[in-house]
């Protein structure tokens, strides 16, 4: 895995990667999670939200044999401005340590299924062939 990052174009202004360059043995891509904890309880905040779903998708590639050093892009979708700064902070955590950073969307939505939830992750990992 190579991380594109050409300086003919201004440098990443957060933690990730222009683009990911690798040759991929397979695919696993998650659905979207949610701040929902195990025990049906959904926490306040984004950070704290952000945090479990990251820890899903742990759950998710760890299945698949895989962990957060394959993740080759990652989604995030979050209800307003507001809920940004502790999305990021989950997210700079998660991803702290990392050889290379995955590509990275951050879109501002109108709202998920329960109003409760303000961030949603999705992820694409990949094995290196």
């Amino acid at each position: 895995m190579k991380a594109l990052k050409p300086d003919t174009i201004a440098p990443p202004f957060a933690a990730y990667s222009h683009g990911i360059d690798v040759t991929a043995k397979r695919l696993v891509a998650t659905s979207g999670q949610l701040g929902l904890a195990a025990d049906g309880s959904i926490p306040e905040g984004a950070e704290a939200q952000a945090d479990i779903c990251l820890a899903n998708i742990d759950a998710i590639l760890a299945e698949a044999g895989l962990d957060r050093a394959n993740i080759i892009r990652l989604n995030a979708f979050v209800t307003g401005r507001e809920h940004m700064a502790g999305y990021m902070a989950a997210r700079d955590r998660y991803l702290e340590g990392l050889p290379v950073l995955p590509a990275s969307t951050l879109v501002i939505v109108s709202g998920f299924t329960c109003p409760e939830f303000v961030v949603e992750i999705e992820v694409l990992a990949a094995e290196n062939a």
